[in-house]
């Protein structure tokens, strides 16, 4: 397991080329890799987010290892960035291997899932017209709540 928090911008080819390295012997390899978006029409120049990177790793671990016990994961990694960002940089990769690809596509969107609502990461977009808190949405719930029955 490699859960990392970071300012650093990262390359998302490097980083699943490495992870799957490490999982020779593993049948599937899941990897999300979330951007900063910027809507035609509601473009944003920048977004920020702001945590305590302590503890960050330490939700983002205690997440993972959830998702490794509940679906028999070989390995996963979540790399999650903070700080100033641009629109189209990567902001966030998860990445899940497993004997079967069932089991890595519901251990990272799980992951994602719970990350989206249990992380303490907040966003701050900036717009021609200003900077605004985003608010959580009641999707991000119900995209966890799935998990849970």
């Amino acid at each position: 397991m490699d859960i990392r928090v970071s300012e650093t911008p990262f390359d998302p080819g490097a980083e699943s080329n490495a992870f799957l390295e490490r999982g020779k012997a593993a049948g599937a390899a899941v990897t999300f890799t979330g951007l900063v978006r910027s809507l035609p029409d509601e473009p944003i120049l920048a977004l920020t987010l702001d945590c305590y990177p302590e503890l960050a790793v330490n939700q983002l671990t205690a997440i993972a290892t959830q998702a490794m016990a509940r679906f028999s994961l070989a390995d996963i990694t979540v790399i999650h960035r903070y700080g100033r960002m641009l629109p189209g940089e990567p902001i966030v990769q998860v990445m899940a291997l497993s004997a079967h690809r069932q089991a890595a596509f519901d251990g990272a969107q799980m992951v994602m899932d719970y990350l989206k609502t249990d992380a303490p990461f907040w966003k701050k977009e900036t717009t021609a017209t200003g900077e605004h808190w985003v608010q959580a949405k009641p999707a991000d719930d119900n995209a966890k709540a799935r998990w849970e029955a």
